[in-house]
C-alpha cells in the first residue's frame, strides 16, 4: 500500500519552541511511557489478556505462510493432492480467521484500558488546574490550555493504540519470522530479511524527517495565503473604496504561488519515499527468490519453501507501509502528552502546611496586619496595609482605580499569599489553616458576575450544591429575583446563556447575591458590585446589599462613595497604603483624601451631560 499526500494540516512539529515545561515533567518517549504505564496497569488482567491475544494473532499470522508452504509441497504427489490439501486448506482458513479474531479480541479487551487511561489523565489534569494558583490562570491562554488538554488526551489514545496495535505487533512478527528463517533455513535468508527491514526503517525515518520540514513550510505558506484572503475580505469596504481589488488579488496570488511550489515539493518527496521503499522491498524479494530458487534447483528446498520466504517478506512489509505516518504521529503524540503531563507537574504556589487544621469561625472578625503584596516584585501593590473588620460590622474600602482594593479580596480568598504581614480570621492566620475552609467561610458578590451556560436554577444552587428547592427560592426571594423567575417562560429552568448574557446586569447581580446568601457564609464581600449598573438599578441593588449585610461581617469594595456612607467604618487606600480610616462624617470633617474623592464625585454627578 502506498502513502498518499494528505490535504489536512500537519501536526505541530515536535521541535517547534513552545512554553517551557515545568521541572519534573517527562520529556522524551521513554519518560512519557513510564509516566503513562501506571494508568494502564490499573487493569493488569486486561493488559495480560490483550498481550496474549496479540501474541496469538501474530502466531496465527506467521502460521498462515507455513501452511501455505505445506499445501504447495503436497501438490507434488497425486495422492496427497486428492486428500491432504483439504485438511490443510481448512487449517489455512482457520488460521487466517484466528489471526483476525485474536486481533479483535485484543482491541475489545484493551479498549477499556485505553479509554480509562484517557479519562483518568483528563480528570486528574482538570482537578490539578483547579488547584493551581490565580497567578497561573491569569498568565495562561485559555485557548492554548484547552488545546493542550485536548491534544494530550488524544495523544494518550494515539500513543497507546499505535504502540499496541502497530509497533508491538510488527516487532513480534519480525522477531518470529526472523527466528523461523534463521532456524529453518540458511542464515542468508534471515540476514536478507533483517537487512531489508533495517534499511526500510532507516530510509523511511530519514525521508519522513525531511518531508516534515517540507510539510511545515507548506502549511505555513497555506496559513499565510489564508490569512491574506481573510484580511482582504474583512476589509472589503476599504478595498472597494480605494479600488484596490487587483492589488489584493495579486498579493493573494503571490501567496498561492509560493504555497503551490511548496506543495509540489511535498508531493515529489512523497513519491521519492514510496519509490525508495518499493526499491528496498523489491531488492530484498529478488534476493530471497534468487536464494530460494537456487535452493530448489539444488534440491535443498522445495517449491513451498520458495513461496514461504516470499510470503514472509511481503507480509512483513504491509504494516511497514505506514511507518512514516506512524513515526510522525507517535512523535507528535509524545510531545502532546508531554504538555499534558507538564500541567500535572505545575507547582502549587498556594499550599496548605502539612496537617493544617480547618478554620474555626466564631464571630468572623477579619484583620489585616502590615500586609505587603506585589503581582510583580518590581511593582508593589499593597504596602503595610492594616485595618480591622469587627465581627458583625460592615467596613468599606475605597480609593482610586489601581489603589489595590480588589487585591485585598484576592488575598483574603488566598488566591495569593502576602509577601509580608498577616491576614487573620478570628485570630487565625489564614496561611496556617486549610484554604478550602477559608473559602467556605467567605461569600462574594463580584463586580462582573459570570454565570454558567446552564439553567438559572443551576447557577443559584452553585452557592450550595444540594440545597433544597425551598432554600433556593428563599435565597432568590431575599435577592428580589421572584419577578424575574415569574417573567421567564421556563422559570428556574431557563438557560441563561454564555456567561449569563441572556440576563441584564442587574439581574446577574441579583443572582450573585442570591448565590452568596444560599452559601450562607460567615463573611460577605461586595467587590464593586454595583459599579457597572445604571443609577436606578444601583439604588435597588444597594438596598438589597444593606439588607443582607445587616448583622453579618461584611467588606464592601467601592468606587462610588455614595454607596457606602452608612458603613460602620471606611478605609481609604491610596497607592496601596491606608491613608485614612473612620466614619463618613469623620472623614469629611478631616478634609483629607476621602473628602477630596467625595467632592470630586459630587461635582461629576452635578455636571450635566452634553
Amino acid at each position: 500500500m502506498r502513502h498518499h499526500a494528505s490535504s489536512g494540516p500537519l501536526p505541530a512539529d515536535p521541535k517547534t519552541p513552545r512554553h517551557p515545561l515545568p521541572p519534573g515533567a517527562p520529556v522524551g518517549t521513554w519518560p512519557v511511557i513510564r509516566h503513562l504505564l501506571p494508568y494502564l496497569l490499573r487493569h493488569k488482567l486486561r493488559v495480560v489478556v490483550a498481550l496474549s491475544a496479540l501474541l496469538g494473532a501474530k502466531l496465527a499470522t506467521v502460521g498462515v505462510p507455513l501452511l501455505l508452504k505445506d499445501i504447495v509441497d503436497h501438490f507434488g504427489t497425486i495422492s496427497a493432492a486428492l486428500v491432504v490439501p483439504v485438511a490443510l486448506i481448512a487449517g489455512y482458513a482457520l488460521l487466517r480467521f484466528s489471526s483476525t479474531a485474536m486481533t479483535e479480541v485484543r482491541e475489545w479487551v484493551f479498549a477499556r484500558v485505553t479509554q480509562t487511561a484517557v479519562r483518568d489523565v483528563s480528570l486528574q489534569t482538570f482537578e490539578r488546574l483547579h488547584r493551581l494558583s490565580m497567578r497561573f490562570h491569569l498568565s495562561r491562554q485559555t485557548g492554548a490550555l484547552t488545546r493542550d488538554m485536548e491534544r494530550g488526551t488524544r495523544g494518550v489514545s494515539t500513543l497507546v493504540n499505535f504502540t499496541l496495535y502497530s509497533i508491538l505487533p510488527t516487532i513480534v512478527e519480525v522477531l518470529l519470522v526472523t527466528i523461523w528463517l534463521a532456524v529453518s533455513y540458511e542464515p542468508i535468508f534471515a540476514l536478507i530479511t533483517f537487512g531489508a527491514l533495517v534499511g526500510y526503517v532507516v530510509y523511511t525515518f530519514s525521508v519522513t524527517e525531511w518531508r516534515t520540514q517540507l510539510r511545515r513550510k507548506m502549511n505555513e505558506l497555506d496559513s499565510r495565503a489564508n490569512a491574506r484572503a481573510i484580511d482582504a475580505l474583512l476589509n472589503y469596504e476599504t478595498v472597494k473604496v480605494f479600488g484596490n481589488e487587483r492589488i489584493e488579488a495579486d498579493r493573494y496570488d503571490r501567496a498561492l504561488h509560493r504555497w503551490q511550489e511548496a506543495a509540489i515539493k511535498n508531493q515529489t518527496s512523497l513519491s521519492l519515499l514510496n519509490a525508495g521503499q518499493s526499491a528496498i522491498i523489491s531488492v530484498a524479494v529478488g534476493l530471497m527468490i534468487w536464494q530460494a530458487a537456487v535452493g530448489v534447483a539444488e534440491g535443498r528446498m522445495t517449491l513451498g519453501d520458495l513461496v514461504l520466504v516470499n510470503a514472509f517478506l511481503i507480509q512483513l512489509t504491509l504494516p511497514l507501509n505506514f511507518l512514516g505516518v506512524l513515526y510522525r504521529e507517535t512523535k507528535q503524540a509524545v510531545v502532546d502528552i508531554e504538555r499534558l503531563f507538564g500541567l500535572l507537574h505545575e507547582s502549587d504556589e498556594i499550599k496548605d502546611p502539612p496537617g493544617a487544621p480547618a478554620l474555626r469561625v466564631a464571630g468572623a472578625e477579619v484583620r489585616f496586619e502590615g500586609v505587603d503584596f506585589a503581582y510583580d516584585a518590581r511593582r508593589p501593590i499593597l504596602k503595610a496595609v492594616s485595618f480591622r473588620v469587627p465581627a458583625g460590622q460592615t467596613v468599606a474600602v475605597v480609593g482610586a482605580s489601581g489603589s489595590g482594593k480588589s487585591t485585598l479580596t484576592r488575598l483574603l480568598f488566598r488566591f495569593y499569599d502576602p509577601s509580608a504581614g498577616r491576614i487573620l480570621i478570628d485570630g487565625q492566620d489564614i496561611k496556617s489553616v486549610q484554604q478550602e475552609s477559608v473559602r467556605a467561610a467567605l461569600g462574594i458578590v463580584p463586580q462582573d458576575t459570570v454565570l454558567f451556560n446552564d439553567t438559572l436554577a443551576y447557577n443559584l444552587e452553585y452557592g450550595r450544591p444540594g440545597a433544597s428547592a425551598e432554600e433556593v427560592m428563599a435565597a432568590a426571594e431575599a435577592a428580589r429575583l421572584r419577578p424575574l423567575i415569574q417573567a421567564l417562560p421556563d422559570g428556574l429552568q431557563t438557560i441563561v446563556g454564555e456567561r449569563g448574557l441572556k440576563l441584564s446586569g442587574g439581574e446577574k447581580q441579583r443572582v450573585a447575591i442570591a448565590r452568596a446568601l444560599l452559601k450562607n457564609p460567615a463573611i460577605l464581600i461586595f467587590d464593586e458590585a454595583t459599579s457597572s449598573l445604571d443609577s436606578e438599578t444601583e439604588r435597588a441593588i444597594q438596598a438589597e446589599i444593606r439588607e443582607v449585610a445587616r448583622g453579618r461581617t461584611s467588606i464592601i469594595i467601592a468606587h462610588r462613595l455614595s454607596t457606602i456612607v452608612d458603613a460602620d467604618q471606611i478605609v481609604v487606600l491610596e497607592g496601596g497604603a491606608v491613608v485614612e480610616q473612620g466614619h463618613h462624617a469623620e472623614l469629611l470633617a478631616l478634609g483629607g483624601r476621602y473628602a477630596e474623592l467625595w467632592a470630586l464625585q459630587q461635582d461629576e454627578r452635578s455636571t450635566p451631560v452634553v
